[in-house]
């Protein structure tokens, strides 16, 4: 099954921040665009297990993820998309598919009862040292731009010991991490 433990440690930023972070440290000039499309059960079902649902589009190829909670980070399920699967999905017709439908069905979701919601885009930029990839995001959605460093790493030590020397270092104010998702969910007007 395409799944993989994601271990990562996040905060949102001022454009200040971001702009000195940008500078500071060894990203790309130019970013990487990238647009995720959010799914949901009209009565939220995901969010009370604490999940989400995504499409992200990514120099024209689509990946479906569902992200779970898990004991040492985030259990994500992948399914490669179509472009004519990315549209039935979008357009209200979502399809089953092999990968992500069967973690799904343990939570008693059915994609029939899928409904996709909106976007979000990102411009990100990322760079790799020692193991750990740094990712800085300016993202886009409903009016809104924010910005967001995270940090990925191969385990939670070594993960939570670059976030936190990164933002001393840079005196960057933590945030409580908020995901893309729950951004773009309570931008949108209440349903």
């Amino acid at each position: 099954m395409a799944q993989e433990i994601e271990i990562e440690y996040k905060t949102l930023l001022t454009k200040q921040e971001y702009n000195t972070l940008l500078q500071a440290l060894n990203f790309p000039i130019k970013g990487i665009q990238q647009r995720n499309y959010y799914f949901e059960t009209k009565n939220f079902t995901l969010k009370s297990y604490h999940s989400a649902l995504r499409i992200r589009e990514k120099k024209g190829h689509y990946t479906l993820t569902l992200k779970e909670p898990h004991k040492e980070g985030i259990l994500e399920t992948h399914d490669d998309l179509s472009k004519t699967e990315f549209m039935q999905w979008t357009n209200g017709q979502p399809k089953a598919t092999r990968n992500v439908s069967a973690q799904l069905e343990h939570l008693q979701v059915s994609v029939q009862d899928l409904y996709y919601f909106g976007s979000l885009t990102t411009e990100r930029r990322e760079f790799i040292d020692n193991k750990i990839t740094f990712v800085l995001d300016k993202s886009s959605y409903n009016g809104i731009v924010d910005y967001e460093l995270e940090i990925e790493a191969p385990s939670q030590a070594a993960g939570i010991k670059v976030f936190h020397d990164t933002l001393q270092h840079y005196s960057v104010q933590k945030q409580e991490p908020i995901t893309k998702i729950e951004r773009f969910f309570s931008s949108l007007p209440q349903q």
